[in-house]
């Protein structure tokens, strides 16, 4: 799909064809979209659907005519009938008189400038739209990890009581999420910094301090990553932990329930011996077995009594 809108006293509208000062955006384009603007624009078409390839690293580069950006944002999809979050390519070429975007999917970091949602966002300014983007991009990176973490709390909350195994694969999923976005946010690094010394498009002076402020916010993304790995490293330790110990109580109380249920075996086992009752206790009483019964009872309850001082049971 194709769009393509311009802004004009502060309102953004829809073009039905490409003029300079334009965007288009191109949301999962197909390749004969790609062609058509690509031979439109004199753009490799290699480059418009390089956003389109997942395995696409961010990186910076300088083509003839035009610049190709590549970053990698923040996105949700159903996994296992769950939502979970990963990241994808977003393209962003750059030329001389307009911008154009790529990405898979129609992302809300676009969306909130085609409802014209952000503040002195002009698509002649090509540069800041660039900056403006990658704020937003580190903005959304911020508000997914502390969804992340309230998801963190939650499972940690839950050690206390039952801990499932779905619980152990949120913790694993959470993890691996922190790996990816660590990654991403690392390589987006490298861009920002590549853009400090990006010459090529006429720049105003506020917009070094918008990217200023991007890079900030990338960096403080990145520690929250740092930190946020952290702790579910401990939380996953804490869970180790408290299983164990639970496995430690069920072995601790059936050994105490064997030995305590081994007293009546072994005393029912030694008069159950082939042996001359002369020799056998209380063997010739009418009231033997109730008395054989009873000692055993309080054998056991002695026994019980002495695990619970013993804080076996």
């Amino acid at each position: 799909m194709i769009k393509i809108y311009k802004t004009d006293d502060r309102s953004i509208h829809e073009l039905d064809s490409i003029e300079d000062g334009a965007w288009v955006q191109m949301i999962h384009p197909t390749r004969a979209e790609g062609t058509r603007i690509a031979n439109e624009l004199n753009i490799d078409v290699d480059d418009i659907m390089a956003a389109l390839d997942e395995e696409e690293s961010s990186r910076v580069e300088l083509e003839q005519g035009y610049t190709l950006i590549l970053v990698d944002i923040p996105t949700v999809e159903m996994r296992h009938e769950k939502r979970v979050y990963t990241t994808i390519p977003l393209g962003i070429i750059l030329l001389q008189n307009l911008i154009v975007t790529v990405c898979t999917e129609d992302t809300p970091i676009l969306h909130r400038f085609v409802k014209n949602r952000v503040k002195e966002f002009s698509t002649k300014k090509k540069m800041r739209f660039v900056y403006q983007i990658m704020f937003y991009v580190t903005s959304l990176y911020q508000a997914d990890l502390r969804v992340l973490d309230k998801k963190r709390t939650a499972i940690e909350e839950r050690i206390e009581g039952d801990t499932e195994n779905v619980d152990l694969i949120d913790l694993h999923e959470l993890e691996s999420t922190l790996v990816y976005f660590a990654t991403s946010l690392r390589a987006n690094g490298v861009v920002l910094d590549r853009l400090t010394r990006y010459k090529r498009l006429e720049q105003y002076p506020e917009d070094q301090e918008l990217l200023d402020d991007v890079i900030v916010e990338n960096k403080q993304a990145i520690e929250m990553t740092s930190i946020f790995r952290d702790i579910i490293n401990s939380t996953r330790e804490l869970m180790s932990t408290m299983i164990d110990r639970r496995l430690n109580n069920v072995m601790k109380y059936l050994t105490s329930i064997t030995i305590v249920m081994a007293i009546p075996t072994i005393i029912s086992g030694l008069y159950g011996m082939n042996v001359d009752v002369k020799g056998m206790p209380f063997a010739n009483s009418v009231l033997g077995f109730a008395i054989i019964c009873l000692f055993t009872l309080l054998v056991c309850v002695l026994v019980l009594w002495i695990l619970r001082r013993k804080k076996m049971l």
